[in-house]
């Protein structure tokens, strides 16, 4: 046996000799995102499995995912499970909108619609956070006046939809009307939720006034068990009559609270909350994380669609903070505009920024259950949001 040539061999066959150029950089930004994960805590439980999953599928020769299996529709699933590395196996939780309804089922378990009940006009304030939805849905079809069919008007709705801060709403958006899209805009969906706390304080403080920041709220009324019960039936029906396409989400989500507020399934509403929704979250990140292939994500598509989400972050968290104003002077300063920032569906790091920005203008401000409202509006209206797109461009 000649030993250089098989060292040759082992070398010429090794990840190594087979780098491109974008997969070192995909690789160099996942572990970007790792330490911001890890060493910043910006959304660890999300930002992690994304990042470690954008690491094993761009190492070389490592056959974890193959987007192209998904690419024709209808896709041949007997093909995916002979062909199919790990990754398509995971993603097809994805395909099927299996993972974002499951991850939804969760956060219903985990939410409280107590303040939104006890202040109705918390909805206003998270349908005004949608702002940004629409906002980059136009400015990425004006796009095409630059870069002529950048965008399709329905990969316009999937990337604004990354303004209702709600990842697996953008993931359930993307996978029925952009597929090809689901890399770039899930990760800048979750990456932007992760930088929340860093995003919407100075479009808060450039907003408002010093005097509006001090604003101390008064004691939201005791919300009956009776009204968190009645809830989330009477919302399923109305939303899934009028928007029937985004019916697997609300209807998930209000399953889950209906767990967690009847109070005769203890265990189930647990599952939902803990196990559950932990599990589902690692193979969601992980599928969104291997959908981003260097040689198919570094485009002039991805660059867009993250300056597109940073924009519809801004007005989503301006839109909120203005209609804030609004009803600080239809009231007679009796609302904080600070807690229309938390009508993003960030539940709950856009509430406790809303809490964080208000004691710093007046320490014994207590914004966190007044933001709250708006907050878990946010998630309802995110998901109304993503139904109207679906309907018009489906």
């Amino acid at each position: 046996m000649n030993f250089l040539l098989t060292l040759q061999e082992i070398v010429l066959s090794s990840g190594f000799a087979n780098l491109s150029y974008k997969q070192a950089i995909m690789i160099v930004v996942a572990c970007v995102l790792i330490y911001l994960a890890i060493v910043k805590g910006f959304e660890p439980l999300l930002l992690l499995p994304i990042a470690f999953g954008m690491l094993l599928t761009n190492l070389p020769l490592s056959n974890m995912m193959h987007p192209e299996l998904f690419l024709k529709e209808p896709v041949d699933y007997n093909n995916v499970l002979n062909k199919g590395g790990l990754f398509d196996l995971f993603y097809i939780g994805v395909h099927k909108e299996i993972f974002p309804c499951l991850i939804f089922l969760g956060i219903g378990a985990m939410t409280d619609f107590g303040p939104m009940l006890a202040n109705p006009s918390s909805l206003l304030l998270g349908a005004a956070a949608q702002l940004g939805v629409y906002v980059a849905f136009f400015i990425a079809l004006l796009l095409n006046y630059v870069v002529p069919g950048i965008f399709t008007p329905q990969q316009a709705a999937s990337i604004g939809i990354i303004g209702g801060a709600d990842g697996p709403t953008a993931i359930f958006l993307a996978t029925n009307l952009a597929p090809e899209l689901l890399g770039p805009i899930s990760v800048a969906a979750y990456s932007y939720m992760a930088l929340i706390p860093l995003i919407q304080p100075p479009i808060m403080r450039l907003l408002t006034t010093q005097k509006e920041r001090e604003v101390k709220m008064d004691q939201l009324r005791t919300v009956s068990q009776a009204e968190k019960i009645i809830f989330p039936i009477v919302v399923t029906i109305i939303c899934a009559m009028l928007l029937p396409s985004i019916t697997p989400l609300i209807g998930m989500l209000m399953l889950g609270n209906l767990f967690r507020e009847s109070g005769v399934v203890g265990r189930l509403s647990d599952t939902a909350q803990n196990a559950l929704i932990n599990i589902v979250t690692i193979l969601l990140g992980i599928s969104v994380g291997a959908t981003t292939n260097g040689d198919t994500f570094l485009n002039i598509q991805t660059i867009s669609i993250v300056f597109l989400g940073l924009v519809a972050f801004g007005f989503s968290t301006a839109g909120g903070v203005l209609l804030g104003k609004l009803m600080y002077r239809v009231t007679g300063g009796k609302v904080n505009p600070l807690i229309g920032s938390a009508g993003v569906s960030a539940v709950p790091m856009a509430a406790r920024v809303s809490q964080v920005e208000g004691q710093k203008a007046n320490p014994s401000n207590f914004l966190l259950m007044h933001a709250m409202g708006p907050n878990v509006a946010g998630v309802i209206g995110t998901a109304c949001a993503a139904g109207f797109l679906l309907t018009v461009f489906k």
